[in-house]
């Protein structure tokens, strides 16, 4: 019998592959969703869902959100929208990154840089503060109950890890590693009010930036000689167990780590730069 995670979780996503398949397997394990974001793709992707699983409707809502708001606030009364659906929050779950093309660091516009850290670098900061400020409030509420305990988890690339270097993503790499070290560091300071804080970094998929750019007939090709469990990542299935682990109750000791979830892509990497 599959086990099944009574959590409130929200979801930063949009109509990309990996949320997709995150958001599908936390709501097929009974997790309760709230999808921010852009909210006319996330109704979509709830439309899916619903179709997708049996009495899911009532279990997946939606909250707009624009991530490259530099406002605070808004991020604040976005949180507090979420929070007031199903009564609080178990876990934060930030799998909403934008990539943008990819361009010698030298080409990088001004505009492309500053999208690139508002919405990976400020959005993330600034729904950590607006949803751990309310985790703390509960846990201070309730000191001696497990369930004030708070996860947050930060969804990032193997491009932001030094093991993962590809070319022309020095924004992109770089604005990921800073969301990796606010992982380690906001987890120093949040343990005392019951929160953890982890981040994982993903492998590759067919639909990322690289691939497509050497093209998806190459990247299949070589892929067997390239990576050692011969394939590049499933975005539908091969995330959400982390995912489950890190805002389950098992994960209750773990926090500021990050766990690559990449098929050892990484550390192939200077290996694929050969081939590809």
């Amino acid at each position: 019998m599959e086990k099944s995670y009574d959590k409130r979780v929200l979801l930063t996503a949009s109509d990309d592959e990996v949320s997709k398949g995150i958001a599908y397997q936390l709501a097929k394990f009974g997790c309760r969703l709230v999808l921010v974001g852009d909210e006319r793709s996330l109704r979509g992707l709830a439309a899916q869902l619903f179709n997708s699983l049996d009495g899911s409707s009532k279990k997946i809502q939606v909250v707009n959100l624009n991530f490259e708001e530099e406002n605070e606030s808004k991020f604040d009364s976005a949180v507090e929208q979420a929070w007031s659906i199903f009564g609080g929050l178990d876990a934060f779950v930030n799998s909403y990154t934008y990539e943008g093309p990819m361009h010698d660091c030298l080409d990088i516009s001004e505009g492309e840089y500053k999208k690139t850290i508002r919405i990976n670098v400020m959005a993330p900061w600034f729904l950590l503060k607006a949803v751990a400020k309310r985790m703390r409030d509960n846990s201070d509420s309730n000191p001696n109950s497990l369930s004030g305990w708070g996860s947050i988890v930060f969804l990032t690339q193997i491009l932001g890890a030094e093991r993962g270097l590809y070319p022309q993503s020095a924004a992109f790499g770089s604005s990921l590693a800073s969301v990796q070290q606010l992982a380690r560091l906001s987890a120093m300071e949040l343990g005392k009010h019951k929160i953890r804080v982890n981040a994982i970094s993903r492998g590759l998929h067919l639909g990322d930036n690289y691939p497509s750019t050497i093209g998806k007939a190459r990247a299949e090709k070589l892929t067997g000689d390239v990576m050692p469990l011969q394939r590049w990542l499933d975005p539908k299935n091969d995330l959400s167990s982390t995912v489950l682990y890190l805002i389950g109750d098992e994960s209750r000791y773990m926090t500021g780590t990050t766990i690559f979830v990449d098929g050892a892509q990484s550390i192939v990497r200077p290996r694929m730069r050969s081939f590809m």
